[in-house]
C-alpha cells in the first residue's frame, strides 16, 4: 500500500502541479452522448488518430445511427477497420445500437444527465464492451458528470507515483481516483495525467529528468538511489 502521506494529498498535489505546468486542458469538441459512446468503444486498444479516422468513416458511411444499426456487421467492420480489432468492435457497436434502440426507441442519451450518477453509470455498464473507462468518458466529457476515467497512461503513472497499491487493478483504480481526487479536478486531472504519460512517463525509458513532477514520484526516487 502507498504510505499514508501519499493518499490522497499526493495525487491532488500532483494534479495541481500539472495544471500549473500544462494549464487547463480542453477535451476535443464535445460529442452527443451516443457519439461519445461509439467513439470510445472505437478508442479501445488504439490511438486517438485511428479512433477519429474510424469514427469519421463510420459517420460518413451511415448518415444516421439507425442506418448503422440496420447495416450488416461486415459494413460496420469495414468502416472502422483502421481502429483495429474491427471484427470485435463492429459487432459490439451494432449490438449496443440495437439494445439502446430497443430500450429507448431512439439514440438520445441525454436522459443520463438527469439520473443519479451511479444509476447513469450502471445503465452504461450493462452493455457488452462498455467498461468503467468508457462509461466515465461519456459521463464526464459528454454529460458533464463527475467521473474519472482511468486509461493505460493513468494506470501506469499512478502506479509509479505510488498513489495506488502496486497490484491494484485498473477497475479498482477508477474507484480510488474518484475517492482521492476532488470532483472539480476530474476533467483537467484526467487529461493532464494522460499528457504526462505520453510526454514523460513512457512505458519504457521514462524521461524522469524532464518530468514536471519528478520530485513527487516514488519511481523517480527509487531510480535515483
Amino acid at each position: 500500500m502507498p504510505s499514508d502521506d501519499l493518499i490522497p494529498n499526493q495525487i491532488n498535489l500532483v494534479l495541481h502541479r500539472l495544471e500549473k505546468v500544462y494549464g487547463f486542458p480542453t477535451w476535443r469538441d464535445p460529442l452527443p452522448p451516443i457519439d461519445e459512446l461509439i467513439s470510445t468503444i472505437l478508442s479501445q486498444n488504439t490511438n486517438d488518430h485511428n479512433r477519429d479516422q474510424a469514427f469519421y468513416k463510420l459517420k460518413s458511411r451511415f448518415n444516421t445511427w439507425e442506418q448503422a444499426r440496420d447495416a450488416p456487421e461486415t459494413e460496420i467492420i469495414e468502416a472502422i477497420r483502421i481502429a483495429g480489432l474491427a471484427n470485435l468492435k463492429g459487432p459490439r457497436i451494432k449490438a449496443v445500437l440495437n439494445e439502446i434502440y430497443q430500450e429507448r426507441g431512439n439514440f438520445d442519451l441525454s436522459f443520463l444527465a438527469d439520473l443519479p450518477l451511479e444509476e447513469a453509470r450502471k445503465w452504461l455498464l450493462k452493455f457488452k464492451g462498455v467498461g468503467r473507462k468508457t462509461a466515465a468518458i461519456v459521463l464526464q466529457f459528454s454529460l458533464n458528470r463527475p467521473a474519472f476515467p482511468v486509461d493505460t497512461h493513468i494506470y501506469r503513472v499512478t502506479g509509479r507515483l505510488g498513489v495506488r497499491p502496486e497490484k491494484m487493478s485498473v477497475e479498482q483504480t477508477h474507484f480510488l481516483m474518484e475517492i482521492m481526487v476532488e470532483p472539480k479536478d476530474y476533467y483537467a486531472g484526467h487529461l493532464n495525467l494522460i499528457r504526462l504519460g505520453r510526454e514523460s512517463c513512457h512505458p519504457r525509458n521514462p524521461d524522469c529528468a524532464n518530468c514536471p513532477i519528478n520530485q513527487l514520484c516514488n519511481f523517480n526516487r527509487i531510480k535515483s538511489n
